[in-house]
């Protein structure tokens, strides 16, 4: 991954916040880059289910349910957990999901950020779930922050790899 958002250095509030959430979104990428789609689904410290893969997935979720769901308002569908397997952005993964996982990661970002780009302010509350802006963008923030750290056990229990 050549170009990644650096750490954000000044700017407004939600110029910062908006540099954290592209500086974690791109440490996660980075963590998923040059892997095969069998290194993706690695689960690599025992006896966790987490792998890449699943963090990807998992961070989907998060981006759908605190970004697009609380900006957008509207009935939440999640896109891998469900009633039956609620740890389904995570367990049973096999390579042949890896494409499409990261795809629609992808995907809800961009929605994501569509959104966060017509946002009136952070203080702003989120029709989605009665929140603010802020408290959603936060939210998410730490969410990338927490398992980019599981990340890096990760990548560098498959191939060495270490480094944000």
């Amino acid at each position: 991954m050549a170009d990644r958002a650096p750490e954000p250095a000044a700017g407004s509030e939600g110029e910062l916040l908006l540099g954290w959430l592209a500086f974690h979104r791109d440490a996660l990428a980075a963590k998923c880059d040059g892997m095969s789609a069998e290194q993706l689904t690695t689960m690599a410290v025992p006896p966790s289910d987490l792998s890449l893969l699943g963090l990807v997935r998992h961070l989907t979720e998060m981006e759908r349910v605190y970004l697009v769901r609380a900006l957008e308002g509207g009935e939440l569908h999640l896109i891998y957990c469900t009633e039956a397997e609620p740890d389904g952005d995570i367990v049973g993964l096999t390579p042949d999901l890896s494409q499409a996982s990261m795809d629609r990661w992808h995907e809800e970002r961009a929605h994501a950020d569509r959104l966060l780009a017509a946002a009136r302010a952070l203080d702003g509350t989120a029709p989605g779930n009665g929140r603010s802006v802020r408290w959603n963008l936060v939210k998410v923030i730490q969410e990338y922050a927490r398992h980019n750290g599981h990340a890096d056990l990760i990548r560098q229990s498959i191939d060495g790899a270490i480094g944000e």
